[in-house]
């Protein structure tokens, strides 16, 4: 996994009369100074129990408050302070100081973002990690700080997200007739079209009784959404497409750039403990959960999915169908894995 270049390590050193108490140091050119205190808050919408927690907000915290820099960092988990869309804004703002989101939502403030999400972007999350930090991840993170105000700290996957129904899922032509549920924003509503399903949208907390009650016949979310939700008693298979990897970006908001040199290594660094601890995290999650579903036997896993002709049909509906700087970044993203 590549981790970001060295950070550079602020040293200032400040010489002050032995009776100078408030005005010691006069200015700061670092931007608060490694002796500041300060608290940040972090959001994100997932569980205490989600590896977007447990090996992602959890770590950052860790670590960024280890480094004894002056950093504390209160976690608000489970949406507490907002959903995705009220949460953006309230970085922007200033009310938010770090927030962990997925790319689509943060297309609402820089529409190319989005296609991280794309699916078949990467076929892993190391790619995902090689782009990030590669010249077309700074491109994107500079572009979107100049659209947004906001800061793009580090992206992690958290899983690829996989097919249920109530029929196995193993090329594309068998999603023909079912009404399968993707989230409302752009990216994941292109990426049903790219795959050929019929998306139905329906609110992420009513999928359990909309699938029970036949709404919809069928959806796409990662293992740990799956499980959490309980969809398996809901869905006869779950087909195993790796159709799209999971994202999130740690993004952080104007209290970011008053920070001193030191912290803001400190966050950096933490998010990249993250980063490098997240693939892992998933992967013992995503194993403990599939083990369970095939010994309770109440939903069928299927494994011998086509995943090249999904592959294939995507990447040509994206190369017609995408347009300007969103076209722009997903040829970045496919020409960084060559």
């Amino acid at each position: 996994m590549k981790l970001n270049p060295t950070r550079r390590i602020a040293v200032a050193s400040v010489l002050c009369l032995p009776l100078a108490l408030a005005a010691c140091g006069g200015d700061d050119s670092s931007g608060g100074g490694s002796g500041s205190d300060v608290t940040l808050k972090l959001a994100h919408s997932y569980t205490e129990q989600q590896p977007q927690h447990a090996c992602g907000a959890a770590t950052i915290k860790e670590e960024a408050e280890g480094a004894d820099v002056g950093l504390t960092v209160e976690i608000y988990p489970s949406s507490q302070l907002g959903g995705d869309a009220d949460r953006i804004a309230s970085v922007q703002s200033g009310d938010i100081d770090l927030d962990i989101q997925g790319a689509s939502a943060l297309a609402a403030v820089h529409e190319p973002v989005g296609v991280l999400d794309a699916a078949y972007a990467f076929p892993d999350a190391e790619a995902l990690d090689g782009f990030m930090t590669g010249d077309g991840g700074s491109k994107l993170k500079d572009d979107f700080k100049s659209a947004s105000g906001v800061t793009i700290v580090g992206a992690w996957s958290a899983g690829a997200r996989q097919f249920t129904a109530n029929k196995a899922i193993r090329e594309p032509g068998d999603l023909d007739g079912l009404r399968m549920r993707f989230p409302g924003s752009p990216q994941f509503l292109l990426n049903a079209k790219a795959l050929g399903a019929e998306a139905t949208e329906v609110a992420y907390e009513e999928l359990y009784l909309s699938l029970q009650q036949g709404v919809v016949d069928g959806q796409e979310n990662p293992l740990t959404n799956i499980d959490s939700l309980n969809l398996d008693e809901v869905q006869k298979f779950i087909s195993l497409s790796d159709h799209q990897l999971n994202s999130n970006l740690v993004i952080a908001g104007p209290k970011y750039d008053e920070l001193s040199d030191e912290q803001k290594d400190a966050i950096t660094e933490a998010v990249d403990k993250a980063v490098a601890d997240m693939p892992g995290c998933v992967e013992e999650a995503e194993k403990k959960i599939l083990d369970t579903f095939k010994s309770e036997g109440k939903t069928e896993v299927v494994e011998d999915v086509d995943r090249d002709a999904f592959s294939t049909q995507a990447d040509a509906w994206f190369r017609e169908n995408l347009k300007g700087d969103s076209l722009a970044v997903y040829e970045s993203i496919k020409d960084s894995q060559k």
